[in-house]
């Protein structure tokens, strides 16, 4: 794969010489959905697919980039007095928005590069392909310029290329899993502190398996900024009423309980119920993890799904159709939907000897149901976003 990519580079570059390779993966989250902006837990892992890089240095502040996800684009090309967003820029907007949230936040960024991508994640699917982008950038940008800074740090400054020059409201997950991905670990990250610990996943002769539901969503056209507004809404609500509080993560079930008939709003309370609950069951699922009861953290992922569906409205006839088979299919200890919602990835985990079993029966009842042809992987956790090396 990566000779390939390298012999790509110097084909479109008209290049000879050595070339720096990097690497950036996708992320998927095992339970915790929409609870990071509303200031609870996730727990995302990083995966053994993502985002390769390949990159040289160059001696002006000129950037060229390419990538052989969308040929049809052709090389854009921008220089450091060039970060602005155009939509003709199309997936280089990252990459220039990462670039002026360095520069803004005082980093010298003097020397361009020019750059190949390629990308294993499908777009698209809710594995964040965008941050998996922006970290990739932010690596390079590290390395290149020799900047002192640490992965913490690149992840906010990518979340905020996202949230301000892209102009897509969201939480810090992605960028957290896959900056700080670790091999056979996911991490249960707490989105207000950004407090972290490692968990490691033993699923004991079962596998994560991802089924793309390959209905197309673009995360900034969603409903995703509306569901954020209820939660902030419902807040300030609880805030009126004297309960002093930043985020919705910040309440117990039992504690919401007792507050929640100030939430008038039916919208509103069904949103705030979802963060919530799900925060409480995130954090359940990695003790259930920790104590060996992979069972006990599929229910978790099933009634994270039904949250999802039900109180968050997220899901949609794909998603539910996918989960709904996998729910009935052999050896599945737990199936949810992944991601922002309305179309994307679904995460199971199976038992190993199952697989192709429920491959082909999850596959067969979706397309009967949907009429689309979902496409499964079976993941390995992997590592977060590094340098590969120099080739």
């Amino acid at each position: 794969m990566i000779e390939k990519l390298i012999k790509e580079f110097k084909k479109i570059y008209n290049y000879e010489g050595k070339v720096e390779v990097f690497f950036s993966p996708g992320r998927v989250n095992l339970i915790g959905e929409h609870t990071d902006y509303n200031g609870g837990f996730v727990f995302p892992c990083a995966l053994n697919f993502g985002t390769y890089g390949v990159a040289v240095k160059r001696e002006d502040n000129r950037f060229r980039m390419y990538s052989m996800n969308f040929e049809n684009v052709g090389i854009k090309e921008f220089t450091t007095d060039e970060l602005v967003y155009k939509k003709e820029d199309d997936w280089v907007n990252y990459p220039k928005g990462v670039i002026k949230a360095f520069k803004d936040a005082g980093f010298n960024i003097n020397k361009g590069f020019d750059l190949l991508i390629c990308g294993t994640i499908p777009n698209g699917a809710g594995l964040s392909s965008s941050a998996s982008l922006e970290l990739l950038i932010s690596v390079i940008l590290k390395d290149f310029n020799n900047l002192d800074t640490d992965m913490v740090n690149m992840i906010k400054l990518s979340q905020k290329a996202e949230n301000e020059f892209i102009g897509v409201n969201c939480g810090i997950m992605d960028q957290f899993a896959i900056g700080m991905g670790k091999e056979n670990n996911a991490i249960l990250l707490d989105c207000n502190s950004l407090e972290y610990k490692y968990a490691p996943i033993s699923l004991n002769g079962a596998s994560v398996v991802i089924a793309n539901t390959n209905k197309k969503r673009g995360l900034a056209d969603s409903k995703y900024n509306e569901r954020r507004a209820s939660c902030e809404a419902a807040v300030k609500t609880l805030n009126g009423n004297g309960i002093n509080i930043k985020y919705l993560g910040e309440l117990t079930v039992d504690e919401f309980n007792k507050v929640k008939h100030f939430i008038t709003d039916p919208e509103q309370l069904k949103r705030a119920t979802h963060a919530v609950t799900e925060n409480a069951r995130t954090q359940e699922a990695v003790k259930k993890l920790n104590a060996g009861d992979i069972e006990g953290f599929g229910k978790l992922m099933n009634q994270s799904h039904i949250s999802l569906r039900d109180d968050y409205e997220v899901t949609g006839v794909e998603l539910d159709s996918l989960v709904g088979a996998a729910w009935k299919a052999p050896g599945v200890i737990g199936s949810r939907m992944t991601g922002a919602g309305f179309g994307g990835c679904t995460v199971s985990i199976v038992k190993d000897e199952d697989i192709n079993k429920f491959i082909e029966e999850v596959g067969k009842e979706y397309k009967e149901k949907t009429g689309l042809t979902a496409d499964f992987y079976v993941a390995k956790i992997g590592d977060g976003s590094r340098k590969l090396g120099e080739f």
